[in-house]
């Protein structure tokens, strides 16, 4: 018998106020419904979804789906740092072995790319995975962070700051994702 999958987190980093777009990106459509949605969609393959809102939280909360769980971060406006402390914060009092962190301003990033790096889950200890995606070999997201380094990632995370230090420094797996997606982080609408 096998033994079942350890439990992984979809953490979705969705509370920017987008100033350089012009409106928050988890509301963003582009074409195929919201961004948020898009982003929820693409975590699918994770046993349960939290998705960090704060700008125009009543509006994002309202096209949630009911099977998301939403934590409201009150200091978005600090930056992108706080929503990933208040996630992995979170996410530390719950069973899971790892999470998979995803930005909502990826748009070409699907569920395809979330499923490789889940693919390549440390299975003999989860906690201790620490994993990237990466486009051409540059470094990107969604990165999957294993139990084990949650603490020290929130350490790090300040500011606009959130855990590519950490990754460098602990030396985390890059996972070929070129062929599934351009990994492309859109700031302005220009970039689109």
């Amino acid at each position: 018998m096998t033994a079942p999958a350890p439990p992984v987190t979809g953490l979705l980093l969705a509370a920017g106020s987008g100033r350089r777009f012009g409106q928050p990106k988890a509301l963003v459509d582009s074409g195929s419904g919201p961004w948020v949605l898009r982003a929820v969609d693409a975590l699918a393959g994770c046993d349960r979804i939290v998705v960090v809102i704060g700008a125009e939280a009543d509006a994002v909360r309202e096209i949630l789906p009911p099977t998301v769980e939403v934590l409201v971060n009150p200091d978005h406006l600090t930056g992108m740092g706080s929503s990933l402390r208040a996630g992995l914060t979170a996410i530390g009092h719950t069973p899971a072995a790892a999470a998979v962190v995803m930005l909502v301003d990826l748009p070409d990033v699907g569920r395809a790319v979330v499923d490789r790096l889940l693919a390549h889950l440390d299975r003999t200890d989860p906690s201790r995975s620490l994993s990237r995606a990466a486009y051409q070999g540059r470094p990107g997201h969604p990165v999957l962070i294993g139990r084990e380094h949650f603490d020290g990632v929130i350490t790090g995370a300040v500011g606009d700051s959130g855990a590519r230090e950490y990754l460098g420094a602990h030396g985390a797996d890059l996972i070929e994702c070129g062929d599934l997606g351009g990994g492309r982080d859109v700031d302005r609408p220009d970039q689109l």
